[in-house]
């Protein structure tokens, strides 16, 4: 082949290896640019403990009637609050948190509006209180109980009211441009008759178990039964799984002291039986007689 045309297919290479390698070379460019913006928005979107911290009991909202409410219109019934942020548009994470809500709710034997309250707010605040409506309407008719209605409420309110009470629950969330949706966590929070946040379970599916001790220690142990006294003995709240665990330390301490208990009463049960099967009347075989001056031994059938 002659050099000219050699040349001439090498240039031409070279050319098409620009064309395809420039739109790859700008996607790289885009990711680049946009790894900064993401590691930015995943800092400013999370979920912060802020256990024994008081709500903002003033802040005003709106319920699924469109009135306006207090947030501390739900609280100062002597029954903990389940608190959930959600907005009702949500296409995804949301509608999972309120299916693991309604799925834990259902199998809980307390029922909501008698033994506690739910409280769902959401913090779009360009939401309307008939979205809020339509949603209860829909999570009320799956969870199928009487006094529901009553219990659970669905909220919404304008921008400055969502953002205090998030900041107050440590509720962090932003809004991304790129997908046109907000950016947050998912979890649910236990707070006491009086407002403030007692447990925090995070992730889409909420452990029936956990949920039941959480409201118990946040009613401060007026709802429930004996028997979950007992089990909060032997299990505890874990702030950093949001779960609670076996407590071996404790467990330990208290099988010691059944275990003393238990040795304990067996020994006085033999004793007092003993003394019950011994004879009437029936003396000591040596006794000391001390009506003389000098002791004298004597048995139960004369002098020696």
């Amino acid at each position: 082949m002659p050099v000219d045309n050699r040349r001439s297919i090498a240039v031409m290479l070279s050319i098409v290896a620009c064309v395809f390698a420039a739109p790859a070379s700008a996607r790289a460019e885009d990711v680049i640019r946009q790894q900064p913006a993401a590691a930015s928005m995943m800092q400013r979107v999370g979920i912060d403990q802020k256990l024994g911290t008081q709500l903002p009991l003033d802040v005003e909202l709106r319920d699924e009637s469109g009135k306006s409410v207090r947030l501390g219109d739900y609280f100062g019934k002597g029954r903990p609050v389940v608190l959930a942020f959600v907005y009702y548009g949500c296409p995804s994470l949301c509608t999972m948190v309120l299916n693991g809500m309604n799925q834990s709710f259902r199998t809980l034997s307390f029922d909501i509006g008698k033994e506690y309250e739910v409280v769902t707010v959401s913090f779009d605040h360009s939401e309307t209180p008939q979205l809020a409506s339509e949603k209860k309407a829909t999570y009320l008719k799956q969870y199928g109980r009487a006094g529901g209605e009553q219990g659970w409420h669905f909220l919404t309110s304008d921008e400055a009211n969502v953002k205090r009470l998030t900041e107050a629950a440590g509720f962090r969330f932003v809004w991304d441009d790129a997908t046109k949706q907000f950016a947050h966590g998912s979890a649910i929070m236990v707070a006491t008759p009086q407002g403030q946040l007692a447990r925090y379970f995070y992730g889409l599916e909420y452990a029936p178990k956990d949920l039941r001790l959480g409201l118990i220690e946040a009613s401060e142990n007026k709802i429930g039964r004996l028997a979950d006294e007992v089990l909060l003995l032997c299990y505890q709240y874990n702030p950093m799984t949001g779960k609670y665990g076996f407590a071996i330390m404790r467990s330990l301490q208290i099988g010691g002291i059944l275990t003393l208990l238990m040795l304990g009463s067996y020994i006085g049960f033999h004793l007092i039986r003993e003394r019950k099967q011994q004879p009437a009347g029936n003396a000591p075989r040596g006794t000391i007689d001390l009506s003389s001056g000098a002791p004298s031994a004597t048995m139960s059938g004369g002098k020696v």
